[in-house]
């Protein structure tokens, strides 16, 4: 059918006439409310009124971006990209994806399972939550989703496709470009109003040696095919509980660089952190993040060396090509370098986020202005540190190292 916005009004009509999904509501009435917080998209749940178990997800592109509007005008095609990255990871990591019941790129919408028993990541750290299994699940979905797309593991052509196949999400990577790596960096209109004038942000703006190094993280993100990403890999883009986690939210997904996603992922994680410090919360919740922070770094290298491992050939390495002590000498460079990567990465994601359009709530929802700032100092401190100083940094202790230096 012809595109046109969805809403609560117009939405019973235009799932009747999906067979599956009719059939998940067995015709029962429904209640349906808009429920999205992101900066991009509407999120509706659809509930059946008999049994309010019975739900699923309606995430719908519209031609703007959200959190600005109309006056930003933004293709709807970008839901393409998100359930073509669904469906790619679901195929690798299918554990960690929720279900899909429908999918309509003229409509630029996806119908997915509704995780009822979940929470979002970050409102989860917000209220000390300790999710024990976390760690072990995210690193698996890095490792299989970035080795297995990657040439270390594909075949020149099938990488050449899936290039392709993402490499077209030119908006929202541009989005990516700019608000990541550009805007939040320099006086812009786009900047939270809290950066006005703000001593921190003046600091940040005229940090020349910081943001030429931002330039050289911005032109890797350009044109470093590695792997497919997520794209926008925070703890906003996580649902879990204690059991299990699912990651959801892959519009930004495309082919890019090893460290981008763990590094936005490892970069959200110190803003909790460092929210929790400023806030002088003193229990062992503290000790769990930064224990959380390790592991995940210690246990992708481990989980992706594995996978490599047992990789005979792909289209970067032929059997006979090398011998193995040298190979195993290239394998240990090559994972310092996705390290140093995620790294700088991880504090260009964070300085991005204490004055740009889009800020974490763990840190801008600080009510007293002296705590936010005190947590705003100690995440700008970490991030350049990390970007500039990342080809110092050899192990993952030096990481957590660091961190701990920074926050004392």
């Amino acid at each position: 059918m012809e595109y046109k916005i969805l809403n609560k009004e117009n939405i019973v009509e235009y799932i009747n006439l999906i067979e599956n999904v009719r059939d998940f509501f067995s015709g029962d009435d429904l209640y349906i409310d808009e429920i999205g917080d992101g900066n991009l998209n509407y999120v509706f749940i659809i509930k059946s009124i008999k049994d309010p178990k019975k739900a699923l997800i309606l995430k719908q592109a519209v031609p703007y971006l959200r959190c600005i509007g109309e006056d930003y005008p933004l293709s709807k095609e970008r839901m393409t990209f998100e359930s073509r990255a669904l469906k790619q990871f679901s195929s690798i990591t299918n554990e960690f994806i929720p279900k899909i019941y429908h999918v309509s790129e003229q409509m630029s919408c996806v119908i997915m399972q509704y995780l009822e028993s979940h929470v979002i990541m970050r409102d989860g750290l917000i209220n000390r939550v300790i999710y024990p299994n976390f760690s072990e699940h995210i690193s698996t979905f890095l490792a299989q989703n970035l080795f297995k797309t990657s040439s270390l593991y594909l075949d020149s052509k099938t990488k050449r496709e899936l290039v392709d196949k993402f490499n077209s999400n030119s908006e929202l990577c541009k989005l990516t470009e700019d608000f990541v790596f550009t805007f939040a960096f320099m006086e812009h209109d786009t900047n939270d109003s809290y950066a006005k004038g703000h001593a921190l942000a003046n600091e940040l703006f005229n940090n020349t040696k910081f943001k030429i190094e931002v330039l050289k993280l911005k032109y890797k993100f350009m044109n470093q095919n590695d792997a497919l990403l997520h794209g926008d890999l925070h703890t906003g883009s996580i649902m879990l509980n204690e059991k299990d986690t699912y990651i959801i939210d892959p519009e930004f997904s495309f082919v890019g660089p090893f460290g981008f996603d763990i590094g936005a992922l490892i970069g959200n994680l110190i803003m909790s952190y460092t929210s929790h410090v400023a806030l002088n919360i003193k229990d062992d919740y503290n000790k769990w993040i930064l224990k959380t922070i390790e592991d995940v770094l210690v246990k992708f290298n481990d989980k992706f060396l594995y996978l490599w491992n047992q990789k005979d050939e792909s289209s970067l390495i032929v059997s006979g090509f090398i011998n193995e002590n040298d190979l195993n000498d290239y394998k240990k460079d090559f994972m310092l370098n996705i390290l140093q990567d995620s790294i700088a990465y991880a504090g260009c994601k964070m300085a991005r986020r204490m004055f740009g359009i889009a800020g974490v709530a763990d840190i801008r929802d600080i009510e007293d202005d002296e705590t936010k700032d005190h947590a705003i100092k100690m995440t700008l401190e970490i991030a350049r540190e990390f970007v500039k100083n990342r080809k110092n940094i050899k192990k993952i202790s030096t990481v957590i190292n660091i961190i701990k230096e920074k926050t004392k």
